[in-house]
């Protein structure tokens, strides 16, 4: 299932590893998703996990974007018609359109209207951790 990430969930995720952010930073780590990703949002990632005040051990946020670059599948997204009301979470929506992404897992869903969506679920964490358990195999 292809999705992508945005960059709050993936810090919520290492800062806390027992919620839904955490529980979708381990299905990825394990190939459950493809996550759909390029230089922009690797960017963004690599300058928030560097961020003194979450003090992530750097050799291992080094390890997990090269991880994360090795097993995404590079997107190249084509511009939005509208922009959203935050310039900065474009690119994210961006690459779910234009790679075929199912999901948009962000903590901020106010910041993406429907109407600019184009069938891309833009769901919380938790909402997304309901519906992958709610449609794995018995």
């Amino acid at each position: 299932m292809k999705v992508v990430l945005d960059t709050n969930v993936l810090v919520s995720g290492l800062l806390s590893p027992f919620g839904p952010p955490g529980e979708i930073v381990r299905m990825l780590s394990a190939g459950a998703l493809t996550l759909c990703l390029d230089a922009r949002v690797l960017s963004e990632y690599a300058e928030v996990l560097a961020r003194p005040r979450f003090a992530f051990d750097q050799d291992m946020v080094a390890s997990l974007l090269e991880y994360i670059a090795h097993v995404g599948q590079t997107v190249a997204a084509a511009p939005l018609p509208a922009a959203l009301p935050d310039p900065d979470d474009q690119p994210f929506l961006e690459l779910a359109l234009s790679g075929g992404a199912e999901y948009l897992i962000t903590g901020n869903r106010r910041h993406y209207p429907k109407a600019l969506c184009g069938g891309v679920r833009v769901v919380t964490p938790a909402q997304f951790v309901a519906a992958y358990r709610a449609n794995m195999p018995q």
